[in-house]
C-alpha cells in the first residue's frame, strides 16, 4: 500500500518500522499495566519486555535470512535494515522465550503467572505490527478474486504489483486481536497460573496454520511436501499447548491463584 509513511529529505521513516514500534510500546504499556494488577514487580515486567523486545528483532530477523538468504546475496548489509520489512515470528518468538526464561529464572519471577501477564500484550502487539506488514507489502497473500481482495501498485512494495491478492496481513492482524479480546475475557475467569500462556500458543498456532493456507510469499520449503515451516511449528505449538493445559489444570485443582 504505502512502504513509505514520510519522507523529510533524506530521512524517510516506513510505515512497517512505525507500526512495529507501535506494536511493541503497546505491549510493554499493557505487560506494565496487567503486571500492576496481578501484583508483580510491573519494574521487573518492563525489563522483561525490552530484553524480549531485543530478543524478537534478533530472532525474527535472523529467520527471515534464514529463509530467503539469497535476497542478501549482493548488499549483505540490508540484512540489517529491518524496518523495511522482513521479520518471521515464530523466530522472534522462540528466541524472545528463551531469553524470558533466563531473566524469570535469574529475577526469582514466577514463569506461568508472568506467561500470563506477557500472553495478551504479544497479541496487542502483533496486531498493530501485522498493519505494517500490509503496508510494506511483506507476507503477502496468494492471488485472489474475492471482493476483499487487494492490490498492491507501490512498486516499492514487497507484495507483487497489480495483482489481486488475499489480504493475509489484515487476516492475521485481524486473528491476532481476536485472541487478544479471547484472553482478556478469559483471564477473568482463570482456573490456573500458565492457562492465559498456553491458550495464546494454542490460538495463534491454529489461526497462524490456517492464515498460512492462502499465503502467497515464499517461506521456506514444505514439510513432506505438505505443511509450510510455519504450519508444521503452529500445529506442534497447538498440540503441545493442548498438553500443557491439561496438565496444568489437572495439578493445580482447586487452588486458588491470584487475579
Amino acid at each position: 500500500m504505502h512502504p513509505v509513511l514520510l519522507n523529510l529529505g533524506k530521512f524517510s521513516i516506513y510505515t512497517y518500522g512505525f507500526f512495529v514500534a507501535m506494536g511493541f510500546l503497546a505491549a510493554i504499556w499493557f505487560a506494565t499495566w496487567e503486571a500492576k494488577r496481578c501484583g508483580v514487580d510491573h519494574e521487573k515486567i518492563m525489563d522483561l519486555a525490552f530484553y524480549i523486545l531485543i530478543a524478537a528483532i534478533v530472532g525474527s530477523r535472523l529467520a527471515y535470512v534464514a529463509t530467503v538468504p539469497g535476497e542478501f546475496a549482493a548488499n549483505p548489509l540490508d540484512m540489517f535494515k529491518i524496518w523495511k520489512g522482513g521479520l518471521v515470528f515464530y523466530g522472534g518468538f522462540i528466541g524472545a522465550i528463551l531469553t524470558a526464561i533466563i531473566y524469570l529464572r535469574a529475577r526469582h519471577l514466577p514463569i506461568w503467572k508472568t506467561g500470563d501477564i506477557i500472553a495478551p500484550a504479544l497479541a496487542l502487539g502483533h496486531f498493530l505490527g501485522r498493519i505494517g506488514c500490509f503496508f510494506a507489502g511483506c507476507c503477502y497473500g496468494k492471488t485472489c478474486e474475492l471482493p476483499w481482495s487487494i492490490t498492491f501498485h507501490d512498486p516499492a512494495s514487497l507484495a507483487p504489483i497489480n495483482i489481486p491478492l488475499h489480504p493475509t496481513q489484515l487476516y492475521s492482524s485481524a486473528g491476532n486481536l481476536m485472541i487478544f479480546l479471547v484472553l482478556l475475557f478469559v483471564r477473568r475467569h482463570r482456573k490456573f497460573e500458565g492457562q492465559i500462556f498456553w491458550l495464546y500458543v494454542l490460538l495463534y498456532g491454529v489461526t497462524r496454520s490456517v492464515i498460512e493456507i492462502f499465503r502467497g510469499d515464499y517461506r521456506g520449503g514444505e514439510i513432506m511436501g505438505v505443511l509450510s515451516v510455519s504450519q508444521t511449528i503452529g500445529c506442534s505449538l497447538a498440540l503441545v499447548a493442548v498438553v500443557m493445559l491439561v496438565v496444568l489444570a489437572g495439578k493445580t485443582g482447586t487452588k486458588k491463584i491470584s487475579r
